[in-house]
C-alpha cells in the first residue's frame, strides 16, 4: 500500500472514531470527581486521581486532532498509571480500587485500541504466514489468552482487595485457613505492593494487549506480539514458582492462586506460535537485506502464498472453537503427564509426609504440569523432554531425601515412570509452520 493511500486510510478511521476522546475526556471527568463522590477525598490517591482525570481531559482533547498521536500515547500512560496507584498508594476503599482499575483500562482502550495504534503503517501482504496452514494472529486464535487473562485479573483482584484490607476473610474451599496465610504470608510481605494486585495490573496489561493490532500483526507489529509473549510466559512462570513456594514456605496451598496459576499456564501454549511466525518473518526480513530494527518497530511486508482471509468471530461457534484451538493439540499422553503431575503435588498429605520428601514432589509436581501443558502447543513440542529428567529426579527423590516411607516412595516412583513414559511419544502435529515443521518433527 502506498504511503498516501495508507494515511487516507488511517484519517477516515480517525474521523470514524471521532467519539473515542470524547470518551476520554468522560472519563477524565469522572476520575477527577470520583474523590468527592465516594469520599475517598484524603491522601495521595485521591490527588493522584485528580491530577490523573484532569490529564485525561487534556489529552482527550488533544486526540480529536488527526495529529494528536502522542496524546493519545499520553493517555495511555495516564491509564497504566490509574491500574497501578491503587497498589503503591494503598487504596482506602474498595471503590477506589474498582474505579481506577476500571478506568484506567478503558483509558487505554479508547486511546489505541479502538481508533489504532498511532504511528503504524498500513502495509499489503498475506494474513496467513506463508507456509502455515492457519494464521496465529487470527481473533479465534487471541480469545482463549484473552479470556484467561481477563478471569485470572478477577481472581487476582478478589485477593488483591483482601491485601489492601477491603474484606475481613478471604474464601477457600479446599485448604481451610489457606489463602488467608498465604496471602498475609512472609512471603507476600516481600512485596513493597500487593502481590496479588501487582498480578492483577499484569494480567489487565496482557488482556488489553491481546487486543491490539489486526489479524496480521506478526508481521505489522512484531514489537506487540514480543511485549504479549513476555506478558504471558514470565509471569506463567512466576506464577508457578509462587505455587512451589507456598507450601515450602508457608505450608499450605491457596485455591484462588493455584486458579490463577492454572489461567497463566493455559495462556502459554496459546501465545508461542505467534513469536515463531514473527520470527520467521524477521528472518525473512533479515535474508532480503531489509532493516531488522524498522520491520520491527513499524511492521512490513512480504511476498508469499500466505492466505488473506481469515475466520471471523461472527462465524457460527464450533467453528470459532476449531480455529482457536488450532496448533494446541491436548495429546491425551500429555493431558496425563499434566494429571499425574497435580498428583504428585498432592501426593505427600494423603501418605501423611510433611517437610522432607514431600518437598521433592512439591518442586517437581508443579514443573511437570507446567512442561506437559506447554509442550500442547505444536511449535514447542519437543519440550515434552525436560518431563523425562523432571520424572527421573521426582521418582529417586523421595529415596534420598528424609525419612523412608516406603509407600509414599514407591507411588512416587511409579507415578514418575508413567510421566517418563507418556513424555516420549511426539503426539500429532496436525499443522503446518513453514520451515518450523520440520525441527518439531
Amino acid at each position: 500500500m502506498q504511503d498516501g493511500q495508507g494515511t487516507e486510510m488511517m484519517r477516515k478511521r480517525h474521523q470514524m472514531t471521532l467519539w473515542a476522546p470524547f470518551a476520554v475526556i468522560a472519563l477524565g471527568g469522572f476520575v477527577a470527581l470520583a474523590p468527592l463522590a465516594f469520599d475517598y477525598r484524603d491522601g495521595w490517591l485521591a490527588a493522584s486521581d485528580v491530577i490523573s482525570g484532569l490529564l485525561l481531559v487534556g489529552v482527550g482533547y488533544r486526540s480529536l486532532s488527526p495529529a494528536g498521536g502522542l496524546a493519545r500515547w499520553g493517555a495511555t500512560a495516564v491509564g497504566i498509571w490509574l491500574m497501578f496507584a491503587p497498589l503503591l498508594f494503598w487504596a482506602p476503599t474498595a471503590a477506589s480500587y474498582a474505579i481506577d482499575t476500571l478506568v484506567g483500562a478503558l483509558a487505554i482502550a479508547f486511546s489505541i485500541l479502538i481508533p489504532g495504534m498511532p504511528g503504524m503503517r498500513m502495509l499489503d501482504g498475506p494474513t496467513t504466514p506463508p507456509g502455515w496452514s492457519y494464521n496465529p494472529s487470527s481473533w479465534p486464535q487471541r480469545l482463549p489468552p484473552i479470556a484467561a487473562a481477563l478471569a485470572a485479573f478477577l481472581v487476582a483482584r478478589y485477593m488483591a482487595g483482601y491485601q489492601l484490607g477491603h474484606g475481613g476473610s478471604t474464601w477457600d474451599p479446599f485448604f481451610g485457613d489457606g489463602s488467608e496465610r498465604v496471602l498475609t504470608s512472609d512471603v507476600s510481605k516481600m512485596f513493597p505492593i500487593s502481590d496479588a494486585g501487582l498480578g492483577a495490573f499484569a494480567y489487565m496489561l496482557e488482556a488489553l494487549s491481546g487486543f491490539m493490532g489486526g489479524t496480521n500483526r506478526w508481521r505489522t507489529m512484531p514489537w506487540m506480539v514480543l511485549m504479549f509473549f513476555i506478558l504471558v510466559v514470565p509471569l506463567g512462570i512466576v506464577s508457578i514458582v509462587l505455587v512451589i513456594l507456598q507450601p515450602l514456605a508457608v505450608g499450605t496451598f491457596c485455591t484462588p492462586c493455584l486458579v490463577t496459576a492454572m489461567l497463566m499456564l493455559v495462556m502459554i501454549p496459546f501465545a508461542v506460535d505467534e513469536v515463531v511466525a514473527m520470527a520467521q518473518f524477521l528472518a525473512n526480513v533479515r535474508r532480503r537485506g531489509d532493516s531488522v530494527w524498522t520491520n520491527f518497530w513499524r511492521g512490513g511486508t512480504l511476498e508469499g502464498e500466505g492466505a488473506r482471509d481469515e475466520a471471523t468471530l461472527p462465524a457460527p461457534l464450533a467453528e470459532v472453537a476449531r480455529a482457536a484451538r488450532r496448533g494446541v493439540n491436548f495429546a491425551p499422553s500429555l493431558l496425563a503427564s499434566a494429571a499425574l503431575g497435580i498428583a504428585l503435588m498432592f501426593l505427600p498429605p494423603l501418605f501423611g509426609v510433611e517437610a522432607g520428601a514431600a518437598e521433592a514432589n512439591w518442586l517437581f509436581g508443579p514443573l511437570i504440569v507446567t512442561f506437559a501443558v506447554t509442550a500442547m502447543a505444536d511449535v514447542v513440542r519437543p519440550l515434552r523432554f525436560v518431563n523425562v529428567l523432571l520424572a527421573l529426579a521426582a521418582g529417586i527423590a523421595p529415596f534420598l531425601i528424609g525419612e523412608l516411607d516406603v509407600g509414599y516412595a514407591v507411588t512416587t516412583l511409579v507415578l514418575s515412570v508413567v510421566v517418563l513414559a507418556l513424555s516420549l511419544p511426539r503426539g500429532e502435529i496436525g499443522e503446518r509452520y513453514a520451515r518450523w515443521t520440520e525441527r518439531i518433527a
